[in-house]
């Protein structure tokens, strides 16, 4: 045998021996748990044949502990580049099978080289997450990687799209890098965060605690929020990390991509024009309205289970991606809370930094009063919406449907915001408050002089009556230019698409600074 033959063959022994990371039987352990295995994953995410692996032959360099015994190839990180759909994207996927996927020195620089190289091209970076945490073995080194990872993490945000998705353990410091991610996805049963783990909850606090129930995707989907999606499995993960890079753009200059669309453009939805109830107080889905007008009823959710009273999401409208936002009487009857403010202002700033247009459908009462918000912050929390779309300089366009009341209106993307263009329903009722308060508030000392409770309620109902007809509906707002047009709900697919259309080249600037001081 040549010795050309024999350095080919030595290639590809390595090139195997690192295919199997930790070795066959921890692969098995990883398939008993209902998990893939890093190199899987990776091929179940990119286009077939697509994957061009980076450091393969990595190593790592710490000899302490035993550990110069123990050398695995790629040490316990896959990474790399491929495609999705033909579009360039750059990928990591810790291996859980080489050191349960702690993160070293090489590990972390590994994950810093994809960063760079990302950030270099523009292009988007997936990180699979499936870590034990930092090596321990390796000490302040494994910490420094971490920050090394933070940095560009922090770099990259609003420059390159960033997504995370955690198919197992993720704790410790190893959660803040999907922190500072902008989408982050959990499976079920499998996966879970949190910056302490059970164990030192309980020798600290005292407090008895599952992992599932400290961190699981379920805690992450509906409590915290931290998780934007949910998915069953992994299969189905993957498919949703697929779904969402199709409405995201390279990075952040460019824009997002427009594919074709045979659903018309005209299509009339007359299920819209009888969706809104005839009692204000009577709720009704916002996401029957968003999926009658977008392109074939399709709607991307971030976060649904989560402040269920904002839905927000990715959508399109004649094949052009757009970022929908939408209050949901169907909870709390559409109000605006801390969670729900925190939610739609962190998505809004999304958009924004990626140049994906925003589509806003009111129906909002106000703000959730009571002490639990005031003590929460609810201020603070309702000025990061009020201050996301302020800042927004995407094109906006937004539809009130029925109720639009006082600073709430304000913050929903109303014109002096600069919204671009601002419709709403004939059903829009734009005011400072509703009639019943407004009433309290204007007439309360003459109803309260009216001793005979007949004559009360007939008074209140004549001034609640006199105050609708005229406040509540949208023609005082029109007068003042603060509604572009009031439209037939049936048209509201064609009046939202030819807006779009109309706005794709707009240009407006911010003025010139280091960055903004957003209230946090």
């Amino acid at each position: 045998m040549s010795t050309n033959v024999e350095k080919i063959k030595e290639l590809v022994d390595k090139r195997e021996e690192a295919r199997i990371g930790g070795g066959v039987k921890r692969i098995e352990a990883q398939h008993n748990k209902g998990k893939f295995t890093a190199r899987e994953r990776i091929q179940m995410l990119l286009d077939e044949d697509s994957f061009e692996e980076f450091d393969m032959f990595v190593t790592h360099r710490t000899f302490s502990f035993g550990l110069d015994k123990q050398q695995y190839y790629s040490d316990g990180v896959v990474t790399g580049r491929g495609t999705i759909d033909g579009r360039i994207v750059y990928v990591f996927s810790q291996d859980f099978t080489v050191f349960g996927g702690s993160l070293s020195e090489t590990f972390a620089l590994k994950i810093c080289k994809i960063l760079d190289q990302a950030m270099k091209v523009g292009a988007p970076v997936i990180g699979l997450n499936d870590s034990g945490g930092a090596r321990i073995q390796e000490g302040v080194r494994s910490l420094a990687g971490y920050a090394e990872i933070f940095q560009r993490n922090i770099l990259a945000s609003g420059v390159i799209p960033q997504l995370s998705a955690i198919f197992g353990p993720c704790a410790g410091g190893a959660v803040y890098s999907p922190a500072l991610t902008d989408f982050i996805m959990m499976t079920e049963d499998t996966s879970y965060m949190f910056v302490t783990g059970p164990k030192v909850v309980q020798s600290v606090t005292g407090e008895v605690i599952s992992t599932e129930d400290l961190g699981g995707a379920n805690v992450h989907s509906t409590k915290s929020g931290i998780s934007h999606f949910l998915a069953e499995n992994e299969e189905e993960g993957i498919l949703l990390l697929r779904k969402l890079i199709s409405y995201l753009p390279q990075n952040n200059l460019e824009e997002p991509p427009v594919i074709d669309c045979s659903d018309p453009t005209d299509r009339l939805e007359e299920q819209l024009n009888e969706i809104i109830p005839d009692s204000p107080n009577k709720p009704y889905n916002i996401k029957e309205v968003i999926r009658a007008t977008v392109d074939y009823g399709e709607f991307l959710e971030v976060q649904r289970n989560y402040a269920k009273n904002i839905v927000v999401g990715f959508a399109r409208y004649n094949g052009r991606p757009v970022g929908i936002v939408a209050n949901q009487p169907m909870f709390l009857a559409g109000v605006l809370d801390i969670d729900a403010s925190r939610k739609a202002a962190r998505f809004v700033r999304f958009c924004d930094a990626f140049n994906i247009p925003i589509v806003t459908f009111v129906d909002v009462p106000g703000f959730l009063p009571g002490s639990a918000q005031e003590y929460g912050g609810i201020i603070i929390h309702g000025a990061k919406l009020l201050y996301a779309y302020g800042e927004a300089t995407v094109p906006k366009v937004t539809i009130t449907l029925r109720k639009s009341y006082g600073g709430a209106h304000d913050v929903m993307s109303c014109k002096q915001l600069r919204g671009d263009l601002n419709y709403a329903w004939p059903t829009a009722e734009i005011a400072v408050m509703g009639a019943k308060g407004a009433i309290e508030v204007l007439e309360g000392r003459k109803i309260a002089g009216i001793e005979d409770q007949e004559e009360k309620q007939k008074y209140i109902m004549e001034k609640e009556q006199e105050y609708v007809e005229k406040f509540a509906n949208p023609y005082q707002a029109a007068k003042y230019g603060f509604i572009d047009d009031i439209i037939e709900p049936r048209n509201s697919r064609f009046r939202i698409i030819r807006a779009l259309e109309s706005l794709a080249t707009k240009k407006v600037f911010n003025p010139a600074k280091k960055h903004d001081n957003i209230p946090l």
